[in-house]
């Protein structure tokens, strides 16, 4: 059973808009029935960034357009595959961290020439393209290329994060709007690198460099564990508990992680905790800020939050130390 996210009725076959991604019943299906926000962006020109990213919403009625997705050949309509990544930036940021992964394992394999994923750190050209380094902090492209950056030996690291991402991602830009939810995850994830790197410059002149959208991902989770701490998550897709448990949870590790060093077996030697902690700390602050001003739901189900079954209980987001 799934309730509606509209008048909070139950409802065993729920209704998914394509628009937003919200849960619906039958009286409240129709967007223009539950207010959706996606609406809004199908008739406003000034939803798609300003950007001219599809410039037909000036005139939906006219055959030709001067919008890049025109150009593209690519249909940004409601009904088309592209369609669920209009106004869902959520979804674009998945979509990002997939093809960086795989764009990882090109220039690895196919143009370094280095057969096992292990060794992709080795190289300076591999680095300087997904890795944000303490040694190269002036790479001002890696300040964002190394969110969408994962560990390329293994899928436990993206998945982690794409799970936090994708299940509390769409509660979060459902609140602030595209724009903000943009801003937010772009400044705390490529902050979260950058205190990490420094604190490494810090310590020791140098050091490790980092990965992941991890710092986003619990800038994501902090920032809803302020506008609602008692919200319920299955975790592991079992147990219900409070976010606020398993924000406590990460922050603990941070802590740990951060400031007792030594004890780096138990915690995970190659989990950048610092751009985890600040991560924590952006989140938190940020939900401060605008509490009152929204509200989110009391229980993450079925359909809510952007996708099917509720959170599952990640493992650890691993923002990585290659």
């Amino acid at each position: 059973m799934s309730e509606c996210d509209a008048c909070g009725k139950s409802e065993s076959m729920p209704y998914q808009c394509g628009h937003c991604g919200g849960t619906y019943c039958s009286e409240h299906r129709l967007p223009e029935a539950h207010d959706c926000p996606g609406l809004e962006n199908w008739n406003d020109p000034q939803a798609v960034f300003e950007s001219g990213f599809d410039d037909s919403v000036n005139n939906p009625g006219r055959q030709q357009s001067a919008g890049l997705a025109d150009r593209l050949g690519i249909d940004t309509g409601p009904g088309g595959v592209f369609g669920y990544f209009r106004g869902n930036m959520t979804y674009v940021f998945l979509a990002a961290m997939a093809i960086t992964f795989v764009l990882e394992h090109i220039v690895g394999r196919l143009v370094l020439g280095i057969s096992n994923p292990l060794f992709y750190s080795r190289s300076e050209l591999w680095q300087s393209i997904f890795v944000l380094h303490p040694d190269n902090p002036a790479y001002v492209w890696t300040w964002v290329t190394s969110i969408f950056s994962h560990d390329p030996s293994g899928f436990f690291h993206i998945l982690g994060n794409g799970i936090i991402i994708y299940f509390f991602g769409r509660i979060v830009e459902r609140q602030l709007g595209s724009k903000r939810f943009t801003v937010f995850f772009l400044a705390s994830g490529a902050l979260a690198g950058l205190g990490q790197v420094g604190l490494q410059y810090i310590q020791s002149g140098g050091g490790y460099g980092v990965l992941g959208a991890s710092g986003a991902a619990l800038a994501i989770l902090a920032f809803l564990t302020v506008l609602n701490p008692d919200l319920r998550v299955l975790l592991y897709f079992l147990i219900p508990v409070p976010i606020w448990a398993i924000t406590g949870f990460y922050l603990l590790l941070s802590v740990l992680g951060t400031f007792a060093p030594g004890t780096g077996g138990l915690l995970g030697g190659n989990i950048a905790h610092a751009a985890h902690l600040i991560g924590l700390g952006i989140g938190l602050w940020y939900g401060n800020r605008i509490k009152g001003q929204t509200s989110v739901p009391q229980q993450l189900q079925v359909g809510r939050g952007g996708g099917p079954g509720g959170p599952g209980g990640p493992g650890g987001p691993g923002r990585r130390r290659p």
